[in-house]
């Protein structure tokens, strides 16, 4: 117990005993972390530290997670925690580290943990700390992994072509009625409609109809049923053709380290090549890391630590609802349509072309809404998004001072440098013959953008104890923090034929631009740590920062934090407990934050122009923003309070947190009267609290010779309100949404569904309204515009609690864990889903949920009756609990015994087997309620289950 209170842990500008940390801090282990195989570290940390939320994002690889620290704390700014590599912050890539070159990942999410990083610091910090060589024997570590990846979340439930088809029938149909037409002539006009009325659902000559009968005799105008005669002569799986079945995920690692009392070193290489699920998609790494410290004189400390990596990315750039999004147009496109070209008329055999092989179908004469004139599938191998990045990271330190004896004693002057460069080339082609650039005849865009950034550090540090009792540690700090980012865009059109796609091939430029854009803050602080007999601990810390983003009379922001850690165990009084207390502590802190990163803005007090409004050869400009001298800091007070619990030579270990966030002077777009020729302007206006409970229990359940079972419970809550927004109290609304003082951030803004009317099918709503606007007792009305003017906060995506339970166990020479992340309460609409319950575009894929919609007077169902053409109107029923069951790793591993390993001239080997994201259990099949942190679905790239096997050798 005392050997883990005395661990050595990560925390801002320095280290400290884990036992005297004043504010909230959780550290993850190496270990921990590459038991998880992904390709950005980001993905890893779902589940791992209380009061964090991870959203699983999308699954292309490569890609990030969105890390959530303690909840979202800004309307408009940024709610991403800052990242900070080997003490520097970072602004590399973070799939450009590779997690075998980490050695621990501490997050703070406190102001007493993190003040002291004040103007970025506001959301929270993670820290990674990269590995480091020890004095002592060479060491030589190989590892290898191999996996196969396939879908993590099952698919929607989509009709077949027959249920497909009856339901299109009933929509037209129940048009009819509703039109007065009487049933009769509403079932032969349904029928007409679907063959050779405007929609053509079937497309020209009904070359789309998959069955060997015409529609005026493949359906019964009465019942509305496919004839059980009918052949079907195709039904294709547009998303099945498009998902890999050989995904591999291969990855080796190899890093030496080593050194000598006076120079330590570690050098690691890594490669990484990860085949995407969605066919064409891919991501490589190569990465190398090399880290050196050194002590010459007993005065004197050096180190530097470079990454270099080169990652090269191939990915699907089309997103949302756009035709060429597969993940959109795959899933949504009816299953009439065939991928390639079939023949009606003989049986449905495929048109071939001169050389025998299948043709696209691009379908020339698809419906609205169904990919006309494009082929979504044939976009993936004619048309390609590629990025190439080049990242190069390096920490430099030179320490003065610390010596043994002397004045000097404890004493430090310390000066680091740290740079981040990334230089990212980018190139979207789009060919010549079909698609997004057929009447341009091709298009390529082709860009560059470089970020360099570095950070100058210059500290001086006391460390000295009186009299045995009394340890005191001070530093005082200036920094400086510079950021550039240049990019160059190009574009060209008319390509003379395909497969040709770099701009030197094309015949006319279309567009050209740069730009530049500049960052800076100056920055001084400092920090005290007192304590006295390893029982009451005291910190205090500040920061100004001076930021380029305001203006210079409103530059300047002063963020501050004090805490305390009182360990309880250590009063004469708590003796009698010492056998089986191995400590109790109470610790709490208070401090003040700030945050000035608002959309990407680099100036953000000034007004803005739009110079491409240009007369002939006369340059001309737009006003795009308003200018705001006054606008600066948004600021963030943070209260924490704190028991640490140990028991039982850390046999069982407890703590809980209390936490208090409030976030004032937010950084609002304030909106403005659209008549002045602008949605709103950057302003400080408004406040808003988180608050919540963060648990974790670990136990050690069994721990005998051969046996050890562990296991960890996180439990975290979170509410959140906006306490005051404008001026005037105004709320601000989207379709769905809305921000309003005393309500939950986002909450969904919704029209109140009454049910659906059991005699004629219609959906039926709450109104509070009459039809001039005047509030009036509640009432149902069929009338969707009052619906949409009675809408109702009617609940938000913030669970009522979330975390993870995580176990191991330990059987002799084999071990074996098992990690789960889990998500209760909350309100999300999957958008996705309820795009298919939706008639607005008639040949679109339907939900397997439709078949228990209204169809015949009497009918009692929670679906109104389907109807050609209707929009969708979102109302309180579309909700859907947003709570989830995550398995999000299990690890089988074998270690080979001691003595046979030393037998092969090895320091140890293990083989093991690892599944990722096994499944995850949701209240609807298909919905994915990670993947926004907002409550929100898109058309996005699936997550993946990994399924790999791996072997880890040390010589």
């Amino acid at each position: 117990a005392t050997h883990e209170l005395d661990d050595i842990i990560v925390v801002a500008y320095g280290t400290a005993k884990k036992a005297s940390v004043t504010g909230s801090v959780t550290t993850i282990k190496s270990e921990t972390l590459e038991k998880r195989k992904v390709s950005n570290v980001s993905k890893a940390l779902d589940g791992l530290a209380p009061g964090v939320q991870v959203t699983s994002g999308s699954g292309q690889p490569g890609s990030s997670s969105g890390v959530y620290i303690r909840g979202l704390g800004s309307i408009n700014a940024s709610n991403t925690p800052l990242y900070v590599v080997d003490g520097i912050p970072y602004d590399g890539n973070i799939s450009a580290i590779s997690a075998n070159d980490i050695e621990t990942m501490t997050l703070l999410k406190d102001a007493s943990a993190g003040a002291l990083y004040g103007a970025r610091g506001a959301n929270g910090v993670v820290m990674i700390t990269t590995k480091k060589g020890k004095s002592g024997r060479v060491e030589v570590n190989f590892k290898a992994n191999f996996g196969l990846a396939s879908r993590a979340l099952p698919r929607y439930e989509t009709m077949k072509s027959k249920d497909f088809i009856e339901a299109l029938f009933s929509a037209f149909y129940n048009q009819r009625i509703s039109e007065g037409v009487n049933p009769e002539q509403a079932g032969t006009g349904a029928l007409y409609e679907m063959a050779k009325g405007s929609q053509k659902v079937f497309g020209t000559n009904e070359m789309y109809n998959p069955y060997d009968f015409d529609i005026a005799e493949l359906i019964d105008p009465v019942t509305g049923k496919v004839r059980d005669d009918a052949k079907l002569l195709w039904e294709d799986d547009w998303l099945d053709e498009v998902t890999r079945t050989d995904a591999w995920r291969k990855e080796i690692t190899l890093d030496v380290s080593g050194g000598s009392e006076k120079t330590q070193y570690f050098v690691a290489f890594g490669y990484l090549d990860h085949n995407g699920i969605l066919a064409t998609t891919n991501f490589k790494r190569y990465s190398g890391r090399t880290n050196v410290e050194a002590k010459p004189l007993e005065w004197l400390k050096a180190g530097l630590n470079s990454n270099f990596s080169r990652t090269e990315t191939n990915y699907l750039g089309a997103t949302g609802s756009y035709t060429s999004n597969v993940w959109s147009s795959a899933q949504t496109l009816g299953p009439v349509f065939p991928i390639y070209m079939r023949d009606r008329k003989k049986n449905g055999d495929f048109v071939l072309n001169e050389f025998g092989a299948k043709q696209f179908d691009y379908g020339a004469s698809r419906p609205a809404g169904s990919q006309g004139d494009f082929n979504s599938i044939a976009t993936l191998y004619d048309d390609f998004y590629n990025q190439r990045v080049n990242n190069l990271s390096a920490r430099g330190h030179i320490d003065f001072g610390d010596a043994k004896e002397g004045w000097s004693k404890g004493l430090k002057f310390s000066l680091s440098l740290g740079t981040d460069y990334y230089g990212l080339s980018s190139l979207v082609y789009y060919n010549p013959y079909f698609g997004n650039a057929k009447n341009s005849k091709g298009r390529v865009t082709k860009s560059a953008t470089t970020v360099l950034s570095y950070t100058a550090n210059q500290m001086l540090s006391y460390n000295t104890t009186v009299n045995d009792k009394h340890h005191i540690d001070a530093m005082v700090a200036h920094e400086y923090y510079d950021l550039l980012v240049d990019g160059v865009t190009a574009q060209k059109t008319g390509f003379p034929f395909g497969g040709v796609s770099q701009p030197d091939a094309a015949a006319t430029v279309t567009d050209a631009s740069g730009s530049e854009n500049k960052y800076r803050i100056e920055s001084y602080l400092g920090r005290i740590n007192y304590d006295y007999d390893d029982k009451y601990f005291f910190s205090a810390s500040l920061r100004t920062d001076a930021s380029s983003r305001f203006h210079t009379d409103n530059r300047s922001g002063n963020f501050w934090s004090v805490g305390g850690n009182y360990r309880v165990s250590k009063e004469s009084f708590m003796e009698n407990t010492s056998s089986w207390l191995d400590n109790l502590a109470l610790k709490a802190s208070y401090g003040h934050q700030g945050n000035d990163n608002i959309s990407s803005n680099y100036y953000v007090w000034q007004a803005l122009y739009d110079l491409g409004w240009s007369n002939g050869n006369e340059a001309g400009a737009l006003v795009t923003s308003i200018s705001n001298p006054k606008v600066s800091w948004e600021k963030n007070a943070n209260f924490n309070v704190g028991l640490d619990v140990s028991l039982f030579d850390s046999r069982l270990q407890a703590s809980l947190e209390y936490y208090s966030r409030k976030t004032s002077d937010l950084l609002l777009d304030y909106p403005m009267p659209l008549s002045t020729g602008f949605s709103g302007y950057s302003r400080n206006s408004g406040s808003m609290l988180n608050s919540g409970f963060e648990l974790t229990l670990t136990g050690k359940i069994v721990k005998t010779n051969d046996l050890e079972w562990s296991a960890t419970l996180m439990a975290s809550t979170l509410k959140n309100k906006v306490l005051k927004l404008t001026d005037d109290g105004k709320d601000i609304t989207t379709s769905t949404r809305i921000i309003r003082e005393g309500e939950p951030f986002q909450s969904w803004y919704l029209a109140k569904s009454a049910g659906v009317d059991p005699m004629t099918g219609d959906p039926l709503f709450w109104a509070t309204v009459d039809g001039e606007g005047k509030e009036v007792t509640p009432y149902v009305t069929n009338s969707v515009a009052l619906a949409n003017n009675s809408r109702q906060v009617v609940g938000n995506m913030f669970p009522d609690l979330y975390g993870s339970i995580n176990t191991s166990v330990k059987y002799k020479s084999f071990d074996l864990s098992i990690d789960a992340s889990y998500s209760l309460g909350g309100k999300m609409i999957d958008g996705v889903y309820q795009q298919m319950m939706s008639f607005y575009y008639p040949a679109q894929a339907k939900h397997m949920d439709l078949k228990r919609a209204w169809k015949k007077p009497g009918d009692m169902t929670d679906i109104p009756k389907y109807v050609s053409g209707g929009s969708i109107t979102y109302t309180h029923n579309m909700l859907i609990d947003a709570s989830y069951f995550s398995l999000r790793n299990i690890t089988l591993g074998y270690t080979l015994a001691s003595r046979i390993a030393e037998k092969m001239k090895l320091k140890s080997l293990r083989i093991y087997a690892v599944v990722d994201n096994l499944h995850m259990f949701t209240s609807l099949r298909g919905t994915n309620p990670q993947y926004s942190v907002t409550g929100g679905t898109d058309y996005a790239y699936v997550p993946e289950r990994l399924v790999s096997f791996g072997i880890d050798l040390k010589f």
